[in-house]
């Protein structure tokens, strides 16, 4: 058993006022219920380093179905392993009981029994009669090992305010280095979208990453095939929402990763395609985090515009002349997703003219995709002097506002309906 660097509340940066309410909320009910509750991963890592995090994650010694009786918004998911997500209205807090490593895809699911003292058989699982061979449960310890990379690795204890270090994440974080826990060759031929999550967080954090998992890429690079097409098409949605995307997909290009997934982009980008990802990044940043308006439609764009892969003229049907664009590399692209790019694409010559009639400007306020398209405009069209009279139209076509608590209704004048004729 390894004894963990236990650093006390009065040696941290790391403060309750900076964790999401709800995150406290769930952690505190867990705590208070008897159960070991910590934040953990990357919600630790970013605090540390004063960044706001994304998402606040939650290790626990409880099983799910018994988070679930402690919160009437959970709900359970996973196949392969079961987590609780607890519900606050948008807002999901996902809570993981502590899990042992074990080899990727032998993960077993736990078998459903009922509890002995549920007599109606309505009751949640029992995981007190679980056999231990039947579930990859396993202590913080065994948790904190199974992970990635050190920095990930850090827990926040909320029963004592202390972060606890099983892996020598802290002195990591402390020399701004990324460094694989275990093997690196072992580690991404478990799981190939490591090699690419090493990439991207060094590139992010601006840490130093580490030289055995520079070399254990080179070595391994051609693995990305066996990843799933689809968690890696994830992983670029998630780039291109990082606020760093450009900087990211170049580092990607240098190790050779780029060329295994996506050959189309190349290995040094080009002027187009980096000019696009700087904008992105810039309206990104713009943000505490990611904002609805950057889609996915958005996002493939900002990609496969500077690629040529879509025309900036793509109608509705087609992204070019060749028809609509259904992979990028190994990425198999959502139809759903190509399809709205090319409307976003063709309205821009509409927004460009601020002389059309009236009507035709109301037309275009009411078409489902205006808001992606002005998105667009904002982001690649370098005309803030029509993203700010768009802004306004939208501004003055809006309900009128409520007064003392009383909805005033809109008085503007209505054209009349011509009553058609009856019919002997």
């Amino acid at each position: 058993m390894t004894e963990p660097l236990v650093v006390p509340r009065a040696e941290h940066t790391l403060s309750r006022r900076d964790v999401d309410p709800d995150a406290l909320k769930v952690l505190y009910r867990l705590h208070n219920a008897g159960y070991t509750a910590y934040l953990v991963g990357g919600s630790v890592r970013d605090l540390l380093l004063g960044r706001r995090p994304k998402d606040f994650d939650i290790g626990t010694s409880a099983h799910p179905y018994q988070v679930k009786r402690l919160f009437r918004n959970c709900y359970i998911i996973g196949r392969r392993f079961r987590l609780a997500h607890v519900k606050f209205g948008p807002k999901i807090i996902e809570v993981a009981t502590f899990r042992r490593g074990v080899p990727a895809g032998t993960e077993a699911e736990p078998p459903v029994v009922v509890d002995a003292d549920d007599h109606d058989g309505t009751n949640v699982f029992s995981h007190e009669r679980l056999l231990h061979r039947d579930n990859t449960f396993g202590t913080p310890e065994e948790d904190a090992f199974r992970r990635d990379f050190t920095v990930n690795a850090l827990f926040y204890d909320i029963a004592t305010f202390s972060i606890i270090d099983y892996v020598g994440g802290l002195e990591d974080l402390r020399l701004r280095r990324l460094r694989s826990i275990g093997d690196p060759n072992d580690r991404f031929l478990e799981d190939p979208v490591r090699m690419l999550r090493a990439i991207v967080l060094g590139t992010r954090l601006e840490l130093d990453i580490d030289a055995p998992i520079l070399e254990a890429i080179e070595r391994h690079a051609s693995e990305m095939g066996n990843a799933a097409p689809a968690r890696l098409l994830e992983e670029y949605y998630k780039i291109l929402r990082s606020g760093a995307s450009a900087a990211t997909f170049a580092a990607l290009g240098k190790t050779g990763l780029l060329a295994e997934i996506t050959p189309e982009i190349p290995r040094s980008l080009t002027p187009s395609l980096e000019r696009a990802l700087t904008s992105l990044d810039a309206y990104r940043l713009r943000f505490g985090a990611p904002p609805p308006t950057l889609t996915n439609a958005i996002l493939l764009g900002s990609l496969l515009v500077p690629l040529g892969r879509v025309t900036r003229g793509a109608g509705r049907r087609h992204g070019d002349e060749r028809g609509p664009v259904s992979s990028l590399g190994i990425l198999p692209l959502p139809r759903r997703d190509v399809e709205r790019l090319g409307q976003v694409l063709g309205l821009q010559r509409r927004l460009l003219d601020v002389d059309a009639s009236p009507r035709s400007q109301a037309s275009l306020l009411s078409r489902p995709v205006f808001a992606e398209a002005l998105t667009w405009l904002d982001l690649h069209g370098s005309r803030p002097d029509l993203v700010e009279y768009w802004t306004q139209k939208i501004s003055d076509a809006a309900p009128a506002p409520e007064a003392h608590g009383r909805w005033v209704p809109d008085m503007r004048p209505r054209r009349r309906r011509r009553r058609r004729p009856v019919r002997l």
